[in-house]
């Protein structure tokens, strides 16, 4: 499955490759973070991830294949 994260603010280079398995994108003050996903445990550790390094979750949706 893809998933696209959105993030409030841009993502620093050190931030961005915190996310090494996710390509990311900077628009209107946020970043989308977006990648294939394997399953569950992938993905609540990408949102683990994202709490662990201050970053404010504004979005998280599965996108089609």
């Amino acid at each position: 499955m893809r998933y696209e994260i959105r993030v409030d603010g841009h993502l620093s280079a050190a931030l961005a490759r915190a996310f090494p398995e996710l390509e990311h994108v900077e628009m209107d003050g946020q970043t989308v973070l977006y990648g294939a996903v394997v399953d569950e445990a992938q993905l609540y550790g990408l949102l683990d991830r994202c709490q662990s390094l201050g970053l404010r979750v504004l979005e998280m949706r599965q996108r089609p294949v």
